[in-house]
């Protein structure tokens, strides 16, 4: 049986790392271009990545909007089309969130709505869940750069519905989680609860998070649950469930997104690590690792350096099978 040794693929200098698997494939989206926008890798089995090029390119005639800051893009196929969230800097100095539209997950991804709202303070790491009565919500952060509380920076987490076609949202946003677990950092002046992901299992939403700055080594990962994608939202009592491990040489697991093994037999996490554990940075590197969702609770197998099985299903397994 072929393994995979975490970081895969030897991609390096991304971070925010987002897998959409679509008709056989996998394609991988990332903060890799801040200053323009965002690459685009493809794989047939979740390990080994090709880079295809980029897919938002704010320099196109397609889009020309947002002047840098390129961050944390997520893509959904929805109502046959392919639609990506991210969030960039704009001209007034606010980072803002945007969503724009492919024919084709590659790309090119043209803006339809740049940016999706205004505001007078900075948002960023946007989450596009569709619940299973088809109602679309939109996952996102009030950043710590302008969310300033009782003169701490604080990175909390919003959610609103949004219209079927994705172009609005509706009503007004609701606080979902805030840095509050000891873990988190909450005697600092800057604290961060930040890149949301929602999955349901089983009549239970899980939402995803990270804490803490993405390049120290005390970034890691937490959940809480809910009956309802709007909340309340419980926080699990011992997170982070991945965090920085130097006996195996692990720092600054964060910002994941879930996907499934091509057979949908099992679930991965996929997430960025720092690629020098011994000097954080924003020089992040690729990972993925099982998870299990089981009566309410997140198990992972990881953070792993040591040899893992293949994603069942993938064309090393049928090889296999057939040599025997």
């Amino acid at each position: 049986m072929k393994n995979y040794i975490n970081p895969i693929s030897n991609i390096d200098n991304i971070g925010d790392p987002f897998v959409l698997k679509y008709n056989k494939k996998y394609y991988l989206y990332a903060t890799s271009m801040p200053e323009r926008g965002f690459k685009v890798w493809e794989s047939l089995n979740l390990v080994e990545w090709e880079l295809k090029g980029i897919s938002l390119d704010s320099k196109s005639e397609l889009n020309k909007w947002g002047i840098g800051d390129f961050w944390a893009p997520e893509v959904i196929y929805y109502e046959e089309k392919f639609y990506m969230v991210y969030s960039a800097r704009d001209i007034d100095q606010h980072l803002k969130i945007a969503l724009a539209v492919s024919e084709n997950p590659l790309g090119p991804f043209k803006n339809i709505k740049a940016p999706l709202f205004e505001s007078d303070l900075s948002f960023i790491d946007a989450h596009l869940f569709i619940d299973e009565d088809c109602t679309p919500y939109l996952y996102f952060v009030r950043d710590c750069s302008e969310n300033i509380i009782n003169n701490v920076h604080i990175s909390e987490i919003y959610v609103q519905k949004m219209s079927k076609n994705l172009s609005y949202l509706i009503g007004s946003p609701m606080l979902v989680l805030k840095p509050d677990q000891s873990w988190e950092g909450i005697d600092k002046d800057w604290q961060w609860n930040e890149g949301p992901f929602v999955v349901k299992r089983e009549g239970i939403y899980y939402l995803m998070y990270s804490a803490n700055f993405y390049a120290s080594s005390r970034y890691g990962i937490g959940y809480a649950t809910s009956k309802n994608p709007l909340g309340p939202w419980i926080k699990f009592k011992n997170n982070p469930i991945l965090q920085t491990d130097l006996s195996k040489g692990v720092s600054g697991p964060g910002h994941n997104s879930i996907t499934s093994s091509l057979d949908d037999t099992e679930t991965f996490i996929v997430y960025h690590t720092h690629k020098n554990p011994d000097s954080p940075s924003g020089n992040r590197v690729l990972n993925i690792d099982r998870i299990y969702f089981e009566k309410g609770r997140i198990r992972i197998i990881g953070p792993t350096r040591s040899p893992q099985p293949f994603p069942s299903g993938n064309c090393f397994v049928f090889e296999r099978k057939e040599h025997l």
